[in-house]
């Protein structure tokens, strides 16, 4: 067996980038496969279905879970401190109170001591880091060994290829922030037989170096042992298979609400069972019940990295379409394709083994902004498609050419008419109308903002164009139903034609499509075959959030959202045309924007209700890394303020300001480098520097703290560039 020792000096393979690509795709088919039946028992699937040969049901779009949640948010802590090995469970910890949500969303929160997720999160909210947070000292042993420790985890196998023990080591860090015992275990087994995927072909191989990180004595290890045993006695029928598996490790054997060992015992079965076949393991997988989708991720995507993306069959893709959608605080992050995730994730495979990124794929994982290039075989990027009238249209990844690298996206529409408009667009806000489900509270901000450039290269191929053919970039408005375009610009057959939009300033626009709209001028009932390649959003904001423009989401009885934004905690909605924020106790706070922008001036106009701390936020990085701007205090103590939010807010600088209830404030900030100012009714009242770890980037939003009662008419940021 190959050391880590001796593997860190290996090369990672040429196609690493695409088998992230196919691991991560693979998780995500597992989630939704096994969505819908979470926690049926095996006789209730069979009762239902029968044998399982694709997807239980269909979705519109497949809402936000927490079993892609955790892993790609949970990831970031190496962006946020250091990707080396000298992170630490606490600094993984304080991931989790930066981008999940207070209490709604993200995870399953079930109640303290009931729901392992929320009993650690509570934990490091009240200033129990990690590995404390998680451990059976604090929480017991049945809290502590639920399934949570190996359904977060296949990132630290991605992230370490042909490295099990690496793995490992990264993956029980992150485990113990909520687990212990063999919930840790789970962690560190997955994640190992997820790195050695990427190196072994047969199941077997990759549950034994599975088993070479878990303490031998461990029941977790005994398990794996066990079920491989029952595998060698009754290779040739999985329900006997499975029935032994029942009878020694059913649920009612183990404590608390979903143990990990039961539904690791799945998870083994169905590798060993479906010898190595994507389909056949992840549908054994799925008819044993328990928690379905977990266990059924976590096969999903270790076969996906162990026979790459020629081993995943087109009817598992093509309903997800690339389409991954999230539940955290950063709203423009919940929307996400699976080429973007792959990439995000594969950059940190080379940090970690200390190589440069290979130049094919450099232009790809080092791009700013959103770049759609199409490079991944059989990749979309959620791309969608309209038309003016009803025709038969398709989508699909070609390597017949490209504008850049080596594929591109293909468009075709049947039976198009001159004069009438076909798009090919990306959805780039979502809302309740666009799902289904309601699962674990997804809620979003756009991707895409006015002032912003809607970047792409077409190609209209000669072969068998229908005429002369127009192209031009379009944004829709959801508020006003409107589309916006670009120039256009005439199609020279064969020829890649660059298509540029410079969104200009809007008041009380959401920006939920964007995209290219071609115009035939001479065919009728012709088809229409385009290719597009580089497809991009990027640039700095230039609009204004108007609230009297923006509505009350009802996802559910319980689920409110207020559209674009997204809300740590508080209760937020809409009064006379106005954003409504309250709380009792801590601060509320929601945000809007993208986590990348940088300089730029905000302004609203702010209505102090009741309580005396109502504040703006800028660089808001997450729930626990912002600056905030505003008024506070009352009497003598009345003041402006400037706040920064370091796992908890402290005063940076304030100046003397009478302010009252009822009136209102016109507040602006501008924030240029580490320099800040901040203006009440026009005039300049406080300026400040940074000089210690400056936050140099983040969204944009509201906060009010301390029990107090806040209104905000409007939302004007115009970055820098603008």
């Amino acid at each position: 067996m190959v050391t880590d020792a001796q593997r860190q000096s290996l090369v990672l393979p040429s196609d690493y980038p695409e088998r992230v690509y196919a691991g991560w795709l693979g998780k995500v088919i597992g989630v939704r496969h096994g969505g819908n039946i979470e926690q049926w028992s095996y006789e209730r699937i069979e009762r239902a279905f029968g044998e399982i040969a694709g997807y239980v049901h269909q979705f519109k779009n497949f809402a936000a879970d927490d079993d892609t949640n955790g892993p790609l948010f949970f990831l970031r802590a190496l962006e946020d401190y250091t990707h080396t090995r000298d992170i630490t469970p606490e600094q993984m910890g304080l991931a989790w109170l930066n981008y999940a949500p207070d209490g709604h969303g993200f995870f399953w929160w079930g109640g303290y001591g009931h729901s392992t997720e929320h009993t650690a999160y509570l934990n490091l909210r009240s200033g129990i880091p990690a590995p404390e947070s998680g451990s059976i000292e604090r929480n017991g042993i049945a809290v502590a060994e639920q399934i949570g420790g190996q359904i977060f985890i296949e990132v630290w196998g991605l992230i370490a290829p042909g490295r099990p023990g690496l793995a490992a080591e990264y993956a029980a860090k992150m485990a113990s922030v909520s687990h212990d015992g063999e919930g840790k275990n789970g962690g560190m087994f997955i994640a190992a037989c997820v790195a050695a995927a990427f190196e072994e072909r047969k199941a077997a191989s990759i549950l034994e170096q599975g088993l070479a990180v878990l303490p031998a004595d461990s029941r977790y290890a005994e398990m794996v042992r066990d079920v491989m045993w029952i595998y060698r006695d009754r290779p040739d029928n999985w329900r006997k298979g499975f029935a032994c598996v029942k009878e020694r490790y059913d649920y009612a054997k183990y404590p608390g609400v979903c143990h990990i060992i039961p539904n690791a015992a799945v998870v083994v079965l169905s590798l060993l069972y479906g010898e190595g076949d994507f389909s056949r393991s992840i549908n054994i997988c799925n008819m044993c019940g328990w928690d379905t989708d977990c266990n059924v991720a976590n096969v999903g995507a270790i076969l996906g990295v162990m026979n790459g993306l020629s081993g995943i069959g087109e009817m598992w893709r093509k309903p997800i379409n690339d389409l991954l959608c999230c539940s955290s605080v950063i709203g423009s992050l919940n929307i996400l394709d699976l080429p973007w995730c792959a990439s995000y994730i594969a950059q940190f495979g080379y940090l970690l083994a200390e190589q440069p990124i290979p130049d094919v794929w450099q232009s790809i994982l080092g791009r700013e902004g959103l770049h759609c290039h199409f490079e991944y075989p059989g990749s979309t990027h959620a791309f969608r498609m309209e038309a003016d009238h009803g025709v038969t249209a398709s989508v699909e990844n070609s390597e017949e050419v490209s504008a850049s690298g080596r594929r591109s996206l293909k468009a075709m529409f049947d039976k198009v008419i001159g004069g009438c408009g076909y798009r090919v667009y990306l959805q780039t806000y979502y809302g309740p109308e666009d799902f289904n489900d309601n699962r674990y509270d997804p809620a979003f901000s756009p991707i895409l903002y006015p002032g912003q450039k809607v970047s792409c290269k077409v190609m209209l191929p000669s072969a068998g164009a229908p005429g002369a053919i127009q192209a031009r970039i379009f944004v829709h408005d959801r508020n006003s139903g409107e589309r916006l375009y670009g120039p256009k610009a005439s199609l020279r057959p064969d020829h890649w034609e660059e298509l540029d939009f410079q969104i200009p300033y809007l008041s009380g626009a959401c920006l939920d499509r964007a995209g290219i709209e071609y115009i035939p001028t001479e065919a009728k009932y012709a088809t229409l075959v385009v290719f597009m390649d580089d497809f991009s959003l990027r640039g700095s904001p230039n609009y204004t959030l108007d609230f009297a423009k923006e509505r009350i989401e009802r996802w559910s009885g319980t689920h409110l959202e207020v559209s674009q934004l997204t809300h740590l905690r508080g209760l937020w909605t809409l009064e006379a045309g106005e954003l409504s924020a309250s709380y009792a106790g801590a601060s509320a706070e929601a945000y809007t924007g993208q986590l990348d922008w940088k300089d730029l001036t905000l302004e609203t106009e702010l209505v102090p209700r009741l309580g005396y701390d109502h504040m703006i936020n800028f660089r808001v990085q997450g729930a626990i890394r912002s600056y905030a701007a505003g008024l506070r205090g009352q009497g003598e103590s009345a003041r402006i303020v400037l706040l920064k939010n370091d796992n908890g807010y402290k005063e940076l600088a304030a100046e003397p300001y009478v302010w009252r209830h009822g009136e209102a404030y016109k507040l602006a900030v501008k924030a240029s480098g580490n320099q800040f100012s901040l203006f009440v009714n026009g005039e300049l009242l406080l300026a400040f520097t940074d000089q210690d770890r400056p936050y140099e980037h983040g969204m944009v939003g509201f906060s009010s703290h301390r029990s107090s009662h806040t209104h905000y008419k409007h939302l004007t940021v115009r970055g820098e560039e603008a």
